[in-house]
């Protein structure tokens, strides 16, 4: 029932209870201290009506005694008794009637009292009229009459009575008084350990239902900042606080198991493709590219035999013909080329589509090895595509089921070794295209080695003609021949001059080859920047991923400071042990829950940080910061800390600084307050120093120097890397997640500083933040 309460409510009602005991045994000590209150006062006034009535009984006795004096004697001073008498009387009655009216039974006698002292009291005044009258004799013989003492008489009877019945009642008033006392001793003695032991009961049943809970929280909380992800909190059913947060703590635990694995899952594929894609750079010759294809992928997704298929567009009708293979063995029935659609690596060439088959039957294919064969228990048949063209098929057999991951691997190795095939088939293309051009310029420049030999030619017979003319008109004589030796020479010019134009025609048509052939290469080196272009867009796509991390870490983050800061309140409050209800180890273990709480919203706080820098919503606001602000600050801050360690700390201001600094105070407070933290931290004797001076250009310095542990040369880079630190037992004995430093240089980078190192180890080192 108690799970179904909030802890407040549960606390509530704890003190409910307790303040309903605590007002049930006040209401009960009240009464019972009210009934021995009325019972003294009733005893009280029960004292007093006995002593008024022996003073009553006395005071007429008195009056009697002066009367029987003034009787016998005569003289007036015997009156005195009885005057002071008359007076008391009437005052002792009244007195007498106000203590028993109350009590009417009491009352009703005393009432009957009262005509009986009236008579008493005038029977005396009548004697001392007669005295006063007649003499003694008459006295006398007035005393003699004997109905003064019959008065008398009834007067000590009836008071004896009333004496009587007042004793009676102040035996029962100290009856109850008594038993009221016992009643409160009973209650004090059995009512204040049986509230003790109910609260002790109740308390200790909150303690144990609200701390149990948060101590297994915090303690899988720890592991689970310790990298522990198989930790796991009990379903919880509870309704309350703890029961919401162990279940969304599961929830996160499983979230983050989640991330990681997929994270990690997508860090083995793009890790192995650019892998792959890497070896495959520079491969020039088909067969090399594709057995480095096969004796990669294939040992990766744990397959023992595979195939790949290369497409032939050039034969009639295209085939699929073996180029490569992976621990196969040819068999006599088995083909190695394929059509398209014909066997079921035709099929997914057709088709441009992965085809997997399970529960392969035992005769279908045997991988075999040394030491015996054995069918395998998945096939897979992966086209290699390349711009919806179909360049080859692989094909895969392994022993065990191909995960979902292994598919997703080879459909985009497949996709890789698709435009590497094409880039490989592009330049093999190209480089017979460049050597088919190479043979048709060699032609080109013998064609015009010939050209330039007969226009040779040609001059040497144009200048045999001029010899010839001269002859002619030397020798008119052998003119005849000369001019059939001229028109022979005219024939023989004009068949070279048709030889020449039919040459710069065959000319001209190498050319317009050499222009298709170069159209070619251009439209083969647009396909290579089409395939780099692709490359790109999966790099722009895989640092858009990134960035989606970070933001899905950012928004993950604030989702898990709600319930913490929930927890953080909640321990503080029993820390404080403000009721006082808890002991000094239920207060401990209060504090240790706050502080591990604490611990772990500094760490959400600085991977939301970090997720904020990556994913470029780090806001930056710049103010005027004086350098005494940022010394007041950081002297508050640090040095006490640093005296707790037996420290020395110092911040030294240079003179010439300006008044000023306009930056982030926020950014830089965190930078500086990072980098003092390490420094305490990792320094345990000697001092830590700030020193704060201007450089060139207007920039200003802030130096932090220490005398600890400091950091190998080979560490200095890698301890700015998220979660790094200079090496394990760094971690394990001064505790941190590695994230101070690499967000540090960040938020430098994005203030548009500089966070620099100077370390020699154990000897100190120097952050320079510009």
């Amino acid at each position: 029932m108690l799970n179904r309460l909030k802890i407040g409510t549960r606390i509530g009602a704890g003190f409910a209870l307790g303040l309903t005991i605590l007002t049930l045994l006040g209401a009960v000590a009240y009464r019972t201290t009210n009934s021995l209150i009325r019972n003294a006062e009733r005893e009280k006034t029960s004292y007093q009506v006995l002593g008024y009535l022996d003073e009553l009984e006395a005071e007429l006795a008195n009056a009697e005694t002066g009367q029987r004096g003034y009787l016998i004697t005569g003289q007036a001073q015997y009156l005195e008794p009885y005057n002071q008498a008359i007076a008391q009387v009437d005052a002792l009655y009244d007195a007498l009637g106000q203590l028993t009216r109350d009590d009417p039974a009491v009352y009703d006698r005393l009432v009957e009292l009262k005509p009986l002292i009236d008579a008493r009291l005038d029977r005396l005044r009548e004697g001392i009229q007669r005295r006063n009258t007649g003499g003694f004799a008459a006295a006398q013989a007035f005393v003699l009459t004997d109905q003064g003492r019959q008065l008398m008489q009834q007067l000590r009877e009836q008071i004896a009575e009333l004496r009587l019945e007042e004793e009676d009642l102040l035996q029962e008033r100290a009856e109850q008084a008594q038993l009221a006392a016992q009643q409160t001793l009973y209650t004090i003695a059995i009512g204040i350990p049986a509230s003790f032991a109910l609260l002790s009961l109740v308390g200790w049943a909150l303690s144990r239902n609200i701390s149990r809970p948060l101590r297994e929280l915090s303690d899988t909380a720890e592991r689970l900042a310790a990298g522990d992800l198989s930790i796991a909190l009990p379903e919880s059913t509870s309704q309350d606080e703890t029961g919401t947060l162990t279940r969304t703590f599961n929830q996160m635990v499983t979230n983050l198991r989640q991330t990681i694995q997929a994270n990690e899952e997508q860090r083995w594929l793009k890790s192995n493709l650019a892998d792959l894609s890497q070896q495959m750079q520079g491969q020039r010759s088909l067969e090399t590219l594709a057995n480095l294809v096969l004796t990669y992928i294939a040992p990766l997704v744990e397959a023992q035999q595979g195939l790949l298929y290369l497409m032939d567009a050039d034969s009639d009708p295209p085939r699929l013909r073996l180029l490569s293979s992976y621990a196969y063995q040819e068999r006599k029935h088995l083909s190695n080329e394929f059509a398209l659609g014909e066997g079921l690596v035709g099929q997914c060439a057709l088709e441009q589509q992965r085809i997997l088959l399970t529960e392969v039957p035992g005769d279908y294919i045997r991988i075999r090895s040394g030491l015996g064969a054995a069918p395998p228990l998945n096939i897979v048949v992966l086209p290699v595509m390349f711009e919806h063209h179909i360049q080859g098929v692989i094909e895969l057999a392994s022993f065990q089921r191909f995960t979902p991951l292994q598919l997703t691997f080879l459909e985009e190795a497949s996709a890789v070794a698709g435009v590497m095939i094409n880039a490989i088939a592009a330049y093999l293309q190209t480089q017979h295209l460049l050597e088919k051009s190479q043979i048709l310029t060699e032609e080109l420049r013998q064609q015009q080695e010939e050209l330039l030999h007969s226009n040779q030619l040609l001059e040497e017979r144009t200048q045999s003609l001029q010899e010839s003319e001269y002859i002619l008109q030397q020798q008119q004589e052998e003119l005849q021949q000369s001019n059939e030796e001229l028109q022979q020479q005219q024939e023989e010019l004009q068949q070279s001059n048709e030889e020449l134009q039919q040459l710069n025609e065959e000319m001209e048509e190498k050319a317009e080859l050499l222009e298709t052939q170069k159209q070619q290469v251009e439209r083969k080196n647009q396909e290579i920047e089409l395939a780099r272009q692709a490359l790109e867009e999966q790099a722009t796509q895989l640092a858009q991923s990134s960035r989606y991390k970070s933001e899905f870490l950012a928004n993950m983050s604030h989702e898990l400071r709600t319930p913490l800061n929930s927890l953080l309140i909640l321990a503080q409050m029993l820390s404080t042990n403000s009721d006082g209800n808890l002991t000094e180890k239920q207060v401990e273990y209060s504090r240790t829950i706050h502080a591990a709480g604490a611990d772990l919203l500094d760490l959400i706080n600085d991977i939301l940080d970090m997720a904020k820098i990556e994913s470029g919503t780090m806001q930056v606001s710049v103010e005027s910061l004086p350098f005494t602000a940022i010394q007041m600050e950081l002297t508050r801050t640090f040095e006490p800390l640093a005296a707790s360690k037996g420290l020395r700390f110092a911040i030294v201001l240079d003179d010439a600084l300006p008044a000023s600094l306009s930056t982030d105070p926020r950014r830089l407070q965190q930078i500086l307050k990072n980098l003092l933290s390490n420094a305490i931290k990792f320094t345990d004797r000697g001092e830590v120093t700030v020193r704060i001076f201007p450089v060139d250009d207007g920039q200003v310095a802030f130096a932090v120097s220490d005398t600890g542990i400091g950091i190998a040369p080979e560490k200095q880079q890698t301890i700015f890397g998220a979660f790094q630190q200079a090496d394990g037992t760094t971690s394990r004995k001064y505790g941190g997640t590695g994230l101070g430093l690499s967000i540090s240089l960040q938020l430098a980078q994005l203030l548009g500083g500089a966070l620099e190192l100077e370390s020699q180890p154990d000897r100190g080192s120097t952050f320079t933040l510009y």
